[in-house]
């Protein structure tokens, strides 16, 4: 590949809902280039970005895709990313290394809830951005219902580029309004307007020109003067509302009919920022002063891993945006987040999975290196000389979790380091112990994220895993106020055993844990055994006399008791507390709590009523409801254990269009009629262990 100055380079990251045909327009952009020679399809699993097994057999994109484009003297930097919301964290790494947005919306869904929480996330990075509104040959497809859609959901102006020229069927071509010409075909061959669509085409050309005028003073006063825009005058106007973000413009086509493409990437060239045009904003990490830096190559080193790919063979492969400075084969840099230095062997530019070796990768440009040993994703890669760190990548909580166990003993060995790296891959994915079940969890974005991170698993590092519903961590505690005795009295010949506790259990508000406290007067129990009390307390907490689970939020007060000068000693006094606790317990009211979590719900208006049912079966406590451009959000207070597999219930509810956001709030009690068939269930795998 070409070297491209920083004024020929666009990053530009493709944003859409599941299906709406982001993968085949990002396909057909590199074929109508001269890219690729063949035009891959996605139902075939052929398509550059899509090379990941999983995606070819599912159909869906799972991974951010890097796919240069090289058109008219100009390198676009084409991010593919994935729609399905189970791996958004691909999205999160390739907005932040993007200057400006594609955002596609399907002509016969319209904008989509995905489409929303896509447009939210550009928002925060402040991107410009144009809309692509494809499928136009599809049933049901419609260009004025989408654009009034946009205008109806987003706080912006909505400005069409392009007309249809025919819907569904019959769709074969768009009108320039900027030209006033028609584009036949997938070449795009040149036309009159057709005589139905005239009048249209010089109403909506008028309301562009108005728009290109507003952003620039010479333009707007030659506006007002009544006199002809050039082209090139309304090109400039519209260049500088985009970047301004005072609009968004509009463009149509059809991705798998190849109509309307190289317009659309023209579009991205002549009107999206250049790196140059963006300022990054860094910290110095030793001396805590913030810098500037703008994207030029002479300038010291800074360059954001965006993506880390786990490969068994070749070792990590690290994506990167260097923002100034250039990467270089064969070099040393300093990772600032690690404090560690890496050595640079070979780095690359890739397409899909093609990799091309290049001598460097300038300011401005998305690179990858491969085998950096300490780097991760959202590092900092700069000069040792100069430290820089940039702002890193901000991912979103994980919403769904499933019990994993290896599946024979040799997984077992290799688990742990197959997991390591593959969280390194996919900083979404957590894997934890959970302590109070003892089952090693790995949470994720929903279903299909948890089911495609196994098959990685068993695909790339050998290890085969069985993964199942986790158990709910319920813990116990008590209600009432109870007091109870407990002896530990054993004589064997020699030295006998004798420890004698009088044990206070005083209930404590949510959230308090444990305490322990004496109210020993004249000496009935020597200080020396305070501690072996309060150990058999710590010991008897963690197993509850109701259900086997942690017993919590209760204070444990030593009041009285008795010892012997010879046979007490630390193991009978521990004994005696776990007699007593389980005597004090049982009059103590114990009931069971249960975690609950905060959940927020964002659905279209026409499946509340649906959720609000879905929600009271699940034990929910509604906090709020609120009607937002045709969604709804619904934000409420359910148990965990009613929602172990809500990710996949509210798609099945919403036909995809649901997204939901979950974290822990407090425990609560669980109802009595659910704590009975908690303690029965926990007998019966107590009984079934012996």
């Amino acid at each position: 590949m070409k070297d491209y100055t920083v004024d020929k380079l666009r990053n530009v990251v493709l944003l859409a809902h599941s299906g709406t045909g982001k993968t085949s327009l990002s396909e057909a952009m590199l074929y109508d280039t001269g890219n690729i020679s063949r035009c891959g399809r996605v139902e075939e699993g052929t398509t550059t970005s899509d090379y990941d097994p999983e995606e070819q057999r599912r159909g869906i994109s799972v991974n951010t895709a890097i796919l240069p484009c090289e058109w008219q003297d100009h390198k676009l930097n084409i991010l593919d990313t994935p729609g399905y919301m189970d791996f958004v964290g691909e999205v999160m790494g390739a907005i932040r290394v993007a200057d400006a947005a594609l955002v596609v919306v399907c002509a016969a869904a319209g904008v989509e809830v995905g489409t929303e929480l896509m447009w939210s996330y550009a928002d925060e990075s402040d991107l410009p951005r144009l809309v692509f509104i494809n499928k136009m040959d599809r049933d049901n497809a419609s260009f004025q219902r989408t654009l009034g859609q946009l205008q109806e959901k987003f706080e912006t102006k909505f400005v069409p580029l392009q007309l249809p020229i025919g819907a569904y069927d019959s769709f074969r071509g768009v009108v320039d309004l900027i030209s006033m010409k028609a584009y036949l075909g997938e070449k795009g061959e040149e036309a009159e307007i057709p005589a139905e669509l005239r009048d249209q085409a010089e109403t909506m050309q008028m309301e562009l020109i108005e728009h290109a005028a507003e952003g620039d003073d010479e333009i707007i006063m030659k506006y007002l003067d009544g006199e002809d825009l050039t082209e090139e005058e309304i090109r400039r106007g519209i260049e500088t509302g985009v970047k301004s973000r005072a609009f968004v413009p509009v463009l149509c086509g059809s991705a798998t009919s190849n109509i309307a493409i190289l317009p659309t990437l023209q579009a991205a060239i002549d009107y999206f920022p250049c790196p140059a045009e963006r300022v990054a904003k860094v910290t110095n990490p030793v001396t805590e002063e913030k810098e500037e830096l703008k994207a030029d190559k002479s300038g010291p080193l800074a360059a954001l891993v965006f993506k880390t790919l786990a490969d068994p063979f070749v070792g990590k492969l690290t994506y990167f945006r260097v923002y100034s400075g250039a990467m270089e084969s064969d070099s040393r840099i300093f990772n600032a987040a690690q404090r560690e230095t890496e050595r640079i062997g070979q780095v690359y530019v890739l397409r899909g999975k093609e990799q091309f070796p290049v001598d460097t990768i300038p300011a401005g440009d998305l690179g990858a290196v491969a085998k950096l040993s300490e780097t991760k994703t959202g590092d900092t890669l700069c000069d040792k000389d100069h430290p820089l760190e940039l702002p890193g990548i901000v991912f979103p909580r994980p919403v769904f979790s499933a019990c994993i166990e290896p599946k024979t003993k040799a997984d077992l060995d290799k688990m742990g380091t197959a997991l390591k790296r593959l969280t390194e891959e996919d900083p979404t994915l957590i894997v934890h112990r959970e302590q109070d079940t003892n089952e090693m969890i790995m949470s994720g974005m929903g279903e299909s994220h948890i089911d495609i991170a196994g098959k990685r698993l068993r695909d790339k590092f050998g290890v085969e895993i069985i993964s199942s519903i986790p158990t709910v961590p319920y813990k116990e505690t008590f209600t009432k106020v109870a007091s109870a005795q407990g002896r530990h009295k054993k004589q064997t010949g020699g030295h006998g055993q004798f420890g004698d506790v009088f044990l206070r259990l005083d209930p404590l508000e949510r959230g308090a844990g444990f305490e322990f406290g004496n109210e020993v007067f004249g000496g009935s129990v020597p200080r020396q055994y305070f501690p072996a009390v309060e150990k058999g307390l710590l010991e008897c907490k963690e197993d509850g006399i109701l259900a086997g689970f942690p017993t919590v939020d209760f204070r444990g007060v030593l009041y009285d008791g008795s010892y012997h000068a010879v046979d007490s000693s630390e193991i009978a006094f521990r004994l005696a507390t776990r007699t007593a606790f389980r005597n004090a317990a049982k009059d103590a009211g114990p009931v069971l709590l249960e975690p609950v979590m905060n959940v927020s719900v964002t659905v279209p208006e026409q499946f509340m009523g649906d959720i609000l049912g879905d929600l009271n079966t699940r034990r929910a406590r509604v906090q709020g409801m609120e009607q937002k451009k045709g969604n709804a959000i619904v934000t409420a207070q359910a148990p965990l254990a009613e929602l172990q597999r809500y990710a996949t219930d509210l798609r099945a509810l919403t036909q995809g269009r649901g997204l939901y956001t979950m974290e822990f709030s407090h425990y609560d009690q669980v109802p009595a009629y659910e704590a009975e068939k908690i303690i029965e269930k926990a007998k019966q795998e107590k009984e079934a262990a012996r």
